[in-house]
């Protein structure tokens, strides 16, 4: 009782701050309105790889709005301000045996970067973006109007917000769905040849119950491995499996250990996609070291920074350097650098019956950038950034991404049972994301080939995410 009682007066408190805060970000953008004064958003940090040109003067400074108000365990859903690391946010809602359904794999990302820039993860080919487990934002407009948005209030507001990089607003605070957690996370590795059969094992790992997490990585034209998880506690059925963690300066990365855990397997055969096939790798990974896998070394661009300094790309190096291989130091440095210029770092999304050709014409073009991401996203959904760019139309019977009940409930995944054409169709309309990073090439000039690929994807149905370089013109844009 004592510590409930606690809790209320540390929310009360909080809220009362953030009113106040609030009421400053208010009058300030306000003065900018009023004296038609251009400004820009100051949030503490970045996870774009994009410039910025902001200046003190024209600059709105949110960066203390970063706690977690409340944490509802009776409603499944938090209270939390823009700012809030997904670190400090899964920290807050394990507390209480809850996570959010979908948690972008870099902790230093916020709640609003996330919300702003149509995030997506593993978990994602069933919850869709991060911006669908929001029930309604406060958000202070153009003019310093304060107004609150949900599906049912504002909804033109709260369905067009998300994935406009704070253009049409500054969000000041989140309702958000969570879902019950689990201690780990049973995760199999399912190795595969080529893009297509990738594709194929997604698509049967995808319909599989269960299944909590989707993701996959390329480590070469024929060789890539398809990632399952599924949210599990200790028990007899996997008490023998390995526990098994990413995040302590002497842990591996997760790519080399998931490409070394690829090795010691064969291809997938037709009949032993289930991750729960006994010929599959299995192991048990904490929650939060699963959520946060890919942040030691940024996926694994890491490896370039060793490249640039001629440093020996070994496990005990890696050790040594490994606090400044954590995704925070490494954005920070690469703004410092002026590097970003030599990478191409990109997140695309294109329908899957599109993915092949794409892939292929990468292999051309830029033969040496692998492994490469993949990231199925959900059916039916749109994509906040272009809402043209959607897979096929949710059914009338499917749960919204945007129900407002009481205790809050999450989508879905389609049944997989039914008409087999109308399951094929929409997985071939259905998005994959494929995560392009690595370095330029030599005696290319970056904005010719970030055109390339742009022009690419136009002519495939596919766009890049925004957190990146764009090249596009207005037209295009």
């Amino acid at each position: 009782m004592a510590d409930s009682q606690c809790g209320e007066d540390t929310s009360e408190r909080l809220l009362s701050q953030h009113k106040e805060a609030v009421s400053r970000v208010s009058d300030r953008i306000a003065s900018f309105h009023t004296r038609k004064i251009p400004f820009r958003i100051f949030h503490g940090n970045t996870n774009s790889t994009r410039l910025s040109d902001r200046t003190r003067d024209a600059t709105v400074d949110i960066s203390t709005l970063d706690h977690v108000i409340s944490v509802s365990p009776s409603k499944r859903t938090c209270l939390v301000e823009p700012n809030v690391p997904m670190d400090r946010l899964v920290a807050a809602t394990l507390e209480h045996g809850l996570v959010p359904p979908v948690v972008p794999e870099f902790p230093g990302i916020t709640v609003g970067g996330g919300f702003a820039g149509t995030a997506g993860e593993s978990s994602s080919f069933k919850y869709g973006f991060f911006d669908g487990t929001v029930i309604w934002f406060e958000v202070v407009l153009a003019d310093g109007e304060v107004v609150t948005a949900s599906d049912t209030e504002r909804a033109d507001l709260f369905h067009g917000m998300a994935g406009t990089f704070g253009s049409m607003g500054v969000i000041t605070l989140f309702e958000m769905r969570l879902i019950p957690a689990k201690e780990f996370v049973e995760l199999s590795y399912i190795r595969i040849g080529d893009i297509e059969q990738a594709q194929e094992v997604i698509k049967q790992v995808s319909k599989e119950e269960g299944v909590d997490f989707v993701d996959g990585i390329m480590f070469a034209p024929e060789k890539g491995v398809v990632l399952a998880g599924r949210l599990a506690d200790r028990g007899e059925k996997n008490q023998d499996l390995p526990i098994v963690t990413f995040t302590k300066p002497w842990d591996q990365w997760f790519y080399l250990h998931a490409e070394e855990r690829m090795d010691s397997t064969e291809i997938t055969g037709p009949g032993s996609q289930s991750p729960s096939s006994p010929s599959h790798p299995r192991d048990l990974i904490p929650l939060r070291d699963y959520l946060f896998r890919y942040d030691r070394g940024a996926f694994w661009t890491g490896r370039f920074a060793y490249k640039y300094f001629c440093i020996p790309f070994t496990r005990t190096i890696r050790w040594l350097a490994d606090y400044f291989m954590h995704t925070r130091i490494m954005y920070h440095a690469l703004h410092r650098s002026g590097l970003y210029q030599r990478f191409i770092i990109q997140d695309m999304a294109l329908p899957n019956k599109n993915i092949p050709e794409f892939s292929h014409w990468l292999d051309r073009e830029l033969p040496h950038i692998y492994p490469r991401w993949l990231c199925p996203l959900r059916h039916g959904t749109s994509v906040s950034m272009n809402p043209h760019l959607r897979n096929r139309p949710v059914s009338s019977t499917e749960p919204s991404p945007t129900s407002t009940s009481k205790t809050a409930s999450t989508p879905e995944p389609r049944s997989s049972e039914g008409d087999d054409d109308r399951s094929s169709d929409d997985f071939d309309n259905a998005l994959l994301n494929i995560g392009v990073w690595g370095e330029t090439p030599p005696n290319t000039l970056h904005v010719t080939i970030n055109r390339l690929i742009e022009s690419k994807l136009k002519s495939l149905g596919g766009m890049k995410w925004l957190y990146a370089q764009t090249f596009y013109t207005e037209d295009e844009f």
